[in-house]
């Protein structure tokens, strides 16, 4: 697919409009500007695409198959969720360096793969339980040359003892009890960025009420899907 119509696509997902008065200081959203990917990341976008499509002829990874739709509804959402993480009104390399992000059940990649492209200086952790899948996981960073990203091929159940600045957990099954699992990854201060339908809301905070929730924020160009940002308390010694 060519960059040029992925950046068009990608457009409304990265505007400035869509970030909250919390995520950027409101004299850096005055110039009401879309934040621009760059061409190595939309040229990554492409190329990711390609592998998704050949790829998904073999294994079930996404049963869109349509390329627009996967930029909009794979890649829109995914880098929707990262500006909001990790705004560009701040500067990216020394906010997140070093920071660990872990993307729970992560399938075909997202939000987590989006999020690194969109960050790079960030570590990331992609849980994946189905080998296929991870498999493919490993192909694309290598493709696409990402550094510190880990492929975990095991349940995030298993993973008891690790913790992450950011936890992010989009489409997946058995939803309450995963994501009771993610909050477990979250570290002290550290925040759970949950891509859900609006109707999921409640459910999510009836769940995890110890956590501080945000208000969520509508995904651009959908009518039920939001972004949810908690943060996890800072336990007491």
């Amino acid at each position: 697919m060519k960059p040029d119509r992925i950046a068009e696509l990608l457009e409304p997902f990265l505007a400035s409009s869509t970030l909250s008065s919390e995520t950027c200081h409101s004299e850096a959203r005055s110039a009401g500007e879309s934040a621009v990917l760059t061409t190595t990341q939309l040229q990554n976008i492409s190329t990711y695409i390609d592998m998704l499509q050949r790829w998904n002829a073999r294994i079930n990874l996404t049963g869109i198959r349509d390329e627009e739709q996967i930029v909009t509804r794979h890649f829109g959402e995914s880098l929707f969720a990262a500006r909001h993480l990790f705004p560009a009104c701040f500067s990216v390399p020394s906010v997140v360096r070093g920071f660990e992000v872990a993307d729970v059940g992560s399938g075909a990649g997202f939000p987590g793969m989006p999020i690194k492209l969109w960050a790079p200086e960030i570590s990331l952790t992609l849980i994946e339980s189905n080998q296929k899948k991870a498999t493919f996981l490993k192909e694309v960073a290598r493709a696409l040359t990402l550094t510190n990203v880990n492929i975990q091929t095991s349940r995030a159940e298993s993973l008891a003892g690790l913790s992450f600045a950011v936890v992010t957990l989009r489409a997946v099954e058995r939803f309450e009890s995963i994501l009771q699992v993610a909050a477990e990854l979250v570290a002290p201060g550290g925040r759970l960025a949950i891509l859900i339908g609006q109707t999921q809301i409640q459910q999510a905070q009836s769940t995890l009420p110890t956590l501080d929730w945000s208000d969520s924020v509508a995904v651009p160009a959908s009518q039920s899907r939001v972004l949810a940002i908690a943060k996890q308390t800072l336990r007491r010694i």
